[in-house]
C-alpha cells in the first residue's frame, strides 16, 4: 500500500512538473511575441545616415527658407548687368544671404536697392596670397567667401549655399531637396558638369559652384577654422571649387551630387538640354551670359524672368518631363512636356528612353576635345527627317485657379519639314498648346507623372498632366 502511495505521489509530482513545463513555455512564447510586437520598431533599419534628422527626431521642425544663407561671389564690373539675374528670384526681406563684391561701389551704384541682396565688400587677402605664392589669387577670393559668409554669424542656420552671381536659383527646391538631409551632420552637396572633360580636367568629386553647393553649417562651421590655412596649404590649385574640395577633403567629408544643379558647361542653344531634364528638382542654371537666351523671342535676363514665373507658381514641376502619346486610327503623334518650358509634338511614336535623351540643339564647351563630351546620352539632332524632328512650342503664360494649374506653348518658328512618312498626319497647322496640371505640390520623383491629351483640333492641343496609374504601362 505505501509502495503504491508512493508511486502516486511520484506520478502526481511528474505530471504536475510537466503541467508547470507547458505552462511556462506558453508564458514565453506570448512574452516573447509581445515583446516583437511592442519592441520591433527599434529593430528597423535605421534610415540612411545622410537623410534627414526629421526620421530620427520628430521635435526637429522641417527645414524652411529661414534655415538657409545664400553667399553670391561677384565682382563690381560684372554686376553692372548681372544683377538682373538675381532679382529674379531674390526675395527681399525673405531669402537670407549676401553678396560680396571685389570692390564697393561709387557714385550712383553706391545706392545699393533693397531689391539686392546685402552688400559686403570682400576681404583683403593680398599678405596671404602673397606668402603663399597662390597661383589664383581671384580664385582664394572666392573659397574665402565661404569664410566671410560664415562669419555674418546669422541665427538658426541649417545650410549655407555658395554660389556666383550670374546663377539663378530656385530657392523653395533647395529647401525641399535640403530637407532630405540631415544638417546636423558634416553634408557637402554640390553638382557636375555637363562637360566630360571639366569634370576629369577638375573633379568628379567636386561641386562646381558656380551653380552653388551646400554646406551644413557644422561642416561650415568646422571649414573656416582653418580655411585660411587650406589655402596656404594649396598655393597651386587655379580652380575655387577643387581648392573647396581640398578643404572639406581634410575633414573626411566627400560629395552627395544632385542632378538639379546645373553649371551649363554648354554652348549655344541649350534648349534640348532642358527639355529634357531628369527626375528630380531644378536648382539652379549657370553661365547663362554663355547660352544663347533661353527663350528664342526674349534677352538672356526677360527669359530668366520668363522661367522664373512659371516656378514661382509651381516650382515642383519646374523643367520636369511628362511624356504622352495621341493615337487616331492609323496615325500617332508623342508629346513631351517640360512644364514651364516647352513641349516637343513628333509625328509618330517614340519610346520613352529616346526621348529621355536631350536633344543635341546644342555644342560642347570646348568643341575640339574629343567625342566622348557629355556626362548624359544625347540624341543627334535630326536634319530633314520629319519622323525624328520635333515641333517645337515655347511657354508663353501660365494661370492658376482653384482647381488647376494652365500652362500654355506657342509655335515660335516653323518646322518646315515634310510630314512624317510614319505618322501620315501634319502637326504644322498647331499653333498653340495647352497644358493642365494638378495643384497639388510634386513630391515624388521617383516616376514620372503621366499625362493624356484631352482636345486635338486643327490649330490647338490640350494636355493634362495626372499621377499615374498603379502598373500603368506609359507606352
Amino acid at each position: 500500500m505505501a509502495t503504491t502511495m508512493s508511486s502516486k505521489i511520484k506520478l502526481a509530482s511528474k505530471s504536475c512538473n510537466f503541467n508547470l513545463f507547458k505552462y511556462l513555455s506558453f508564458s514565453g512564447v506570448v512574452l516573447y511575441l509581445f515583446y516583437l510586437f511592442l519592441f520591433a520598431n527599434t529593430h528597423i533599419r535605421q534610415p540612411d545616415s545622410h537623410l534627414s534628422s526629421h526620421y530620427q527626431n520628430h521635435q526637429v521642425p522641417p527645414t524652411n527658407i529661414t534655415h538657409l544663407v545664400f553667399g553670391l561671389i561677384g565682382s563690381l564690373k560684372a554686376w553692372k548687368h548681372r544683377h538682373a539675374y538675381i532679382e529674379t528670384w531674390w526675395r527681399p526681406n525673405v531669402t537670407r544671404g549676401y553678396l560680396f563684391l571685389d570692390s564697393a561701389p561709387t557714385g550712383a551704384a553706391s545706392a545699393w536697392p533693397d531689391s539686392f541682396p546685402p552688400l559686403r565688400v570682400s576681404d583683403n587677402i593680398s599678405t596671404l596670397i602673397k606668402e603663399s605664392g597662390h597661383v589664383a589669387p581671384i580664385m582664394a577670393r572666392m573659397v574665402h567667401g565661404i569664410l566671410e559668409t560664415v562669419r555674418e554669424g546669422d541665427d538658426g542656420v541649417r545650410w549655407y549655399v555658395m554660389g556666383d552671381d550670374d546663377s539663378v536659383f530656385f530657392v523653395e527646391n533647395w529647401v525641399k531637396v535640403l530637407a532630405k538631409y540631415d544638417h546636423t551632420r558634416f553634408m557637402y552637396i554640390g553638382g557636375h558638369s555637363e562637360n566630360l572633360m571639366s569634370n576629369y580636367w577638375f573633379s568628379f568629386d567636386q561641386g562646381f559652384g558656380g551653380a552653388g553647393f551646400a554646406l551644413s553649417q557644422p561642416l561650415a562651421a568646422a571649414l573656416v577654422k582653418n580655411l585660411e590655412g587650406c589655402l596656404r596649404r594649396h598655393p597651386h590649385l587655379k580652380s575655387a571649387d577643387f581648392i573647396t574640395q581640398y578643404c572639406v577633403d581634410e575633414l573626411g567629408v566627400s560629395l552627395t551630387p544632385e542632378k538639379g544643379i546645373h553649371q551649363i558647361d554648354l554652348r549655344g542653344d541649350i534648349s534640348g538640354f532642358l527639355s529634357c531634364h531628369p527626375q528630380s528638382p531644378l536648382l539652379s542654371l549657370h553661365h547663362l551670359d554663355i547660352v544663347n537666351p533661353i527663350f528664342p523671342t526674349k534677352d538672356r535676363f526677360k527669359s530668366a524672368a520668363h522661367i522664373m514665373s512659371a516656378a514661382n507658381v509651381d516650382s515642383s514641376r519646374i523643367l520636369q518631363q511628362t511624356i504622352c502619346y495621341h493615337r487616331d486610327y492609323n496615325w500617332s503623334w508623342t508629346f513631351s512636356v517640360s512644364w514651364g518650358y516647352s513641349v516637343y509634338v513628333y509625328e509618330t511614336t517614340h519610346p520613352r528612353t529616346l526621348l529621355k535623351r536631350p536633344l543635341e540643339t546644342f555644342y560642347p564647351w570646348a568643341r575640339n576635345a574629343g567625342p566622348a563630351q557629355y556626362i548624359f546620352n544625347p540624341r543627334w539632332p535630326p536634319v530633314t527627317d520629319g519622323c525624328r524632328t520635333p515641333h517645337v512650342f515655347f511657354f508663353d503664360s501660365v494661370q492658376k485657379s482653384t482647381e488647376n494649374i494652365r500652362t500654355e506653348y506657342v509655335r515660335v518658328l516653323d518646322r518646315n519639314l515634310t510630314t512624317c512618312s510614319l505618322g501620315k498626319h501634319s502637326a504644322d497647322s498647331i499653333q498653340r498648346i495647352k497644358v493642365v496640371s494638378p495643384m497639388t505640390e510634386l513630391i515624388q520623383y521617383d516616376r514620372s507623372e503621366c499625362c493624356d491629351v484631352v482636345h486635338l483640333d486643327a490649330n490647338k492641343a490640350e494636355v493634362q498632366i495626372r499621377a499615374c496609374k498603379d502598373n500603368e504601362l506609359i507606352a
